[in-house]
């Protein structure tokens, strides 16, 4: 019982020392996207920034340290600011994954390096709890990466969805975001997307495995 309050507060230590970094990140992806396309309204508002506590959501967090997900708050955007509306919404969404992806990427490096180097070093506490950080690193970027991606408001999928959707049908979409929101929630909670969630992220972290093949390479060229 012990070892596993243990592991609980170990784990719940690591996601509180993502949720400190992905989210602010992912925030901060979409402001200075937003403002390098022409839109200052996050940089006016103080959200071009990294500092995690001008970002956080108090329900997200909570989720995020509890369930390994969650959500920041929404960086605010002026789509009238852009040259081009539809295309301005959905490249600043897009930053927010993407900015995810790139730290799962980092992470996985991270991860390999130190896992190569528990062979010559022989493992230790500290090689052991490192190579945890940034396996869960890695883990929860990608979830968030692949969660934020879903076409339902408020999630970034949902703006991304306006390239392909006439203004029209979305804003009649956008009359039921309230009820498609506590939908979304409700799957969340009864765990009807974690085996779809599960599928795509498993094939985004074989990607990345792919892309970081050159770690194996080099580590295996050397431990030789």
């Amino acid at each position: 019982m012990t070892d596993q309050i243990i592991y609980l507060l170990y784990q719940t230590t690591i996601r509180l020392v993502v949720l400190l970094t992905a989210l602010p990140f992912h925030e901060f992806a979409h402001a200075w996207a937003a403002d390098k396309l022409g839109d200052p309204t996050a940089r006016y508002q103080g959200r071009l920034t990294l500092n995690p506590f001008k970002h956080l959501d108090l329900m997200g967090s909570l989720l995020m340290l509890v369930a390994g997900f969650g959500w920041a708050k929404p960086v605010p955007i002026n789509p009238r600011n852009f040259k081009n509306p539809k295309t301005g919404m959905a490249l600043s969404a897009a930053a927010g994954p993407l900015s995810n992806l790139l730290l799962a990427y980092i992470g996985m490096i991270l991860w390999k390096v130190v896992l190569y180097l528990q062979y010559p070093l022989g493992g230790g506490f500290l090689l052991s709890s490192l190579a945890d950080i940034f396996q869960l690193i890695v883990l929860l970027n990608l979830g968030l990466a692949v969660f934020n991606l879903i076409p339902i408001p408020p999630l970034d999928g949902s703006r991304l969805f306006t390239v392909f959707l006439p203004p029209r049908q979305y804003f009649q979409l956008m009359q039921y975001e309230r009820y498609i929101q506590l939908a979304l929630f409700a799957a969340i909670f009864l765990g009807l997307l974690d085996r779809p969630l599960a599928f795509v992220q498993s094939y985004v972290f074989d990607g990345l495995d792919f892309l970081t093949g050159y770690v194996d390479i080099l580590a295996r060229a050397i431990i030789r």
